[in-house]
Formats: C-alpha cells, structure tokens, sequence
C-alpha cells in the first residue's frame, strides 16, 4: 500500500451525506448513488464524506463507480468494526484502488452506543491496533473524528487530522490553533437552499433535534460561546445560523470561506433536506447549484 491520500487530495470542497450507503439498497438504488457519486467527481467536489457509520462496502461501491475522487467515511464508528477487519478490508480496497480513500474513525456517543466507555482511550487503542494489523492503516490513511482538546491532539499526532462535525467556525479556529499548521482540518457544514427564513429554519431545526440530545456536541457548543438557553426549544437562531447555512448558494460559499479562513484545509457539505438528517434524498440539483457557486470547476 505505498499511495497513500494527502491534504490536497481532499481538495477544498466535498459533499457529505448519509444517502450515499447503497449495500442494503436495491439494484436502482444502488445505481441511482453510483450515478450521483460519478456526478459529484464531474462537477468538481474534491471528496465524497459517507456519512453515519458505513461500511467498507459502502466504501468500495463509491469508489467503484468514481475514477479519482478522494473518498472517506464521516465516520465508521469504532464500536462497530473491529480493527483488524478494517485494516483487512482496506487493505483489499487499496490493493485494487491505491490512494483513493481516507478512513475516517469516530466514538460516536453513549447515548445511541450501548458499548461506549472511554471514548479517548479507546480511539488510543483502536489506533494502536491499525497499526499493529497484519497489514497496517498508517496514520496517513486515516483521521479522527475531534471536537475538544484530547481528540484534537490525538488526531493531529496519530493521524492525518481531525473531522470536526455540528461545529461553528470559532471552533474551526481553536482546532487549528489546537493542532498546529500541518495536520489535516476538513469540518462539516449544513447548507439550507430555501429563500424563504422561516421555511430554511424550520428545516435547519428538525435536522438538529437529534443533536441537541448528544452531550458530545452540546458540550462542545457550550464550550464555544453558546449557553443553555441556545440549546433549548430547538435551538437559538443564533445556533442555526452559525451551524447552518440559509437561504442561497452566495450564503453557502460565504460559510464555506468562513471555515477556510477560519483555518480549515477542507470543508464538506451536508446539504440539509426535508426530514431531517437521516433522510434519504440525493439532493443533486442543490449539488449543482453549490458547485457552480463555489467554482469547483
């Protein structure tokens, strides 16, 4: 396995969705996400995130159905896969596909992981078992999920960077002052294309309730300038409009470069849609009208 993916690989903009897991889909589901992959390649994105915890098939679906784009996980859950059949499973894909994927790794949270204990010692643990694999997943093949200081740290030391996820761009600026200049820092954003406020928070606000449960991300929130009364009634407008992009696709690039300058090396897109955010759709023409917007051509 000697290509290995780098900070330019990722590029300045992906796409990151829970929609794009297929190996429990139908045949035309599964040709419908091919095609969009193959699109998304097309019109300039740099990554494709699958988002929630994949699985290395879903991994290699995407990979199959693209020629060059970087593509990660955002992120497999370390309670779910053990480390040697993750190694073993990447190591099949990179033998085939050298240098095309990222294996992002996340703890997840206690409340929806019934094996959730230590959360910093056990990704310490993890990591030292990719290592010690039959066949390793170096530190240059993987990133970690991060929002506080340990994670941040560890990421920036035992991997390529950090994958920060439901964070404002004050958070972005502390993780890079966290991590130094040289490790990888690619944050999620989520991008409301609705013209009309009260409908863009509406739906900015069902897709963050599942969050607000999370101490992980509430936590985080409260650490960076947020209080309780943000976090109550479905969030503040504050919170939405610093979390979430709203309205039109000049206010999504504007969030975007909010995080470059901010210190991100690479931002991904969570386009936000109707049903929160384990909803199915493939929002293309949204896809479209971003990259245009953000001149990813």
């Amino acid at each position: 396995m000697d290509a290995a993916v780098t900070r330019e690989s990722f590029g300045r903009v992906g796409i990151w969705s829970w929609a794009l897991r297929s190996t429990t889909a139908d045949a035309a589901r599964r040709a419908e996400i091919a095609e969009a992959v193959a699109e998304l390649e097309d019109l300039g994105y740099g990554t494709v995130w699958l988002g929630g915890s994949p699985s290395m098939a879903d991994v290699a679906a995407v990979v199959d159905a693209t020629s060059g784009i970087t593509v990660a996980t955002g992120i497999l859950s370390i309670w779910d896969h053990t480390a040697d059949e993750v190694a073993e499973q990447v190591a099949a894909l990179e033998e085939k596909t050298p240098g095309r994927f990222a294996l992002g790794l996340g703890a997840s949270h206690a409340v929806v992981t019934p094996k959730y204990t230590k959360p910093y010692s056990s990704m310490v643990s993890y990591l030292d078992a990719l290592d010690a694999a039959a066949t390793p997943v170096g530190r240059e093949r993987r990133l970690v999920a991060a929002l506080g200081p340990k994670m941040l740290t560890l990421a920036a030391e035992r991997s390529l960077g950090a994958h920060p996820y439901l964070a404002p761009a004050t958070h972005t600026a502390y993780a890079r002052t966290v991590m130094g200049p040289d490790a990888l820092l690619a944050p999620e954003v989520k991008v409301v294309l609705d013209p009309d406020p009260e409908r863009a928070r509406a739906r900015a606000r069902e897709v963050l309730a599942p969050y607000l449960g999370l101490p992980n991300y509430t936590g985080n929130l409260l650490r960076h300038g947020f209080d309780e009364s943000d976090l109550a009634d479905g969030g503040s407008d504050r919170l939405i409009e610093s979390l979430f992009s709203l309205g039109d696709v000049d206010s999504a690039v504007a969030l975007v470069e909010e995080h470059l300058r901010a210190g991100a090396d690479h931002v991904t897109i969570q386009v936000a849609v109707d049903g929160g955010p384990h909803n199915s759709a493939l929002p293309r023409a949204e896809w479209r009208a971003l990259a245009t917007a953000l001149s990813l051509r």
